[in-house]
């Protein structure tokens, strides 16, 4: 298994988002923190993967569509646009992903490849948030129309 952080929305939606893909094996939920300026803690997950099963350019591609990847809203401290490598060479296959990925974007992306430097776990409580609350108006709203993008566009992706 391989590892990598991803950062950019709420930990609830991007923990449900990597959670419902194949060869994804487990995600920790979340904060996350790098260098400065990044050094704050953000929300975030750890993704742990099977690259024999999905390429981290289907799960770059999948956190881009998943959350304002294009975006400088207010709440960027709290919810970084970040891909965070573990390592060097995981570094530069995401900046080159997200270098290629650009190009299906209107506008500049804003997420940044960051090194990883720190992770605290979000409570217990809200590990697995929407496979416990999948009903819950919060899920309805944010998560289930991102569930929906995946199905539809990453369909030879998703787990059954």
């Amino acid at each position: 298994m391989i590892r990598i952080g991803f950062g950019g929305g709420c930990h609830w939606c991007t923990e449900a988002v990597f959670q419902s893909l194949q060869g994804v094996e487990c995600v920790e939920q979340g904060f996350m923190r790098s260098d400065a300026p990044a050094d704050s803690w953000s929300e975030a997950v750890i993704v742990h993967y099977d690259p024999a099963v999905i390429e981290l350019a289907i799960l770059v591609e999948v956190h881009l569509r998943t959350h304002a990847a294009t975006k400088r809203h207010s709440m960027r401290s709290k919810y970084r646009s970040a891909i965070y490598p573990f390592d060097e060479d995981q570094s530069q296959e995401a900046g080159a992903l997200l270098r290629g990925l650009q190009r299906h974007f209107d506008e500049p992306l804003v997420t940044e490849v960051l090194p990883f430097r720190a992770f605290k776990a979000s409570d217990d409580r809200f590990h697995d948030y929407y496979l416990t609350n999948p009903d819950r108006p919060f899920c309805k709203t944010y998560i289930d129309p991102k569930l929906a993008m995946i199905r539809r566009d990453f369909a030879a992706q998703v787990s059954s």
